[in-house]
């Protein structure tokens, strides 16, 4: 475990995620991502859904952070929610296991009692995706390994003030509240952001949209473009 984390530390790890319609969205897409990431020094990838994390393990020598995405009732998004998907990711090799950590249940349990229920079955490396302060709490307290500020502003109970700007408050209070490792995600969509986000502690950052996600950058300018008429 000590190992993969020594890997990772102050390091770029790129979510190569596809959905939808796409033109990436196959195992054969994100895993040009997660190549043209590692000719560029990405310390890890992190991928979602079973086919496509395994062909980045198959043709990528990077430590893989893998996920499987589904939906609670109200829509929002769920991350690697049930036994089953987690045993599927074992099955493929993943290095580390992204879970939903918020107090959301699944399977009849908050993300922290799926986390002890899961280390309890389970020798892997589980990183908690939470988003608040007293959820990475509670899910270190329940075995995680790690948690990553993924989920900040993306539940019911976070939607970040309406700020388009990372989490910089909550990684900098868990990165000193906890002796596990923190992890940087979510709206870090510059180089400048990510050295916000390892000043504030951070164990390694986390980015996706701002590298592999061209239909967001693009609207991005578009967008930008548009107000300026």
């Amino acid at each position: 475990m000590k190992e993969i984390f020594q890997k990772l530390k102050g390091g770029l790890i790129v979510s190569c995620q596809a959905e939808g319609d796409s033109p990436f969205n196959s195992p054969e897409g994100v895993t040009m991502f997660a190549k043209a990431a590692q000719s560029a020094g990405a310390a890890g990838i992190r991928s979602e859904g079973i086919d496509k994390t395994r062909a980045i393990i198959k043709n990528i020598g990077l430590p893989v952070i893998g996920l499987v995405k589904s939906k609670f009732e109200n829509g929002y998004v769920r991350i690697t929610g049930s036994f089953k998907d987690v045993e599927e990711l074992l099955s493929i090799g993943v290095d580390i296991i992204a879970v939903d950590g918020t107090f959301r249940k699944r399977e009849g349990k908050t993300g922290p009692e799926f986390i002890s229920a899961l280390k309890g079955k389970h020798d892997c490396i589980v990183m908690a995706d939470i988003s608040s302060f007293d959820e990475g709490i509670a899910c270190a307290e329940a075995g995680a390994d790690c948690v990553s500020s993924t989920l900040s502003g993306y539940t019911p109970d976070s939607n970040n003030n309406g700020k388009d700007a990372p989490d910089f408050d909550l990684v900098r209070k868990l990165s000193s509240s906890l002796k596990i490792p923190v992890f940087a995600e979510g709206r870090i969509n510059s180089p400048e952001m990510a050295v916000k986000m390892k000043q504030s502690g951070a164990w390694s950052i986390v980015v996706g949209s701002a590298i592999t996600r061209p239909s967001i950058i693009t609207g991005w300018y578009v967008d930008a473009l548009s107000k300026n008429n």
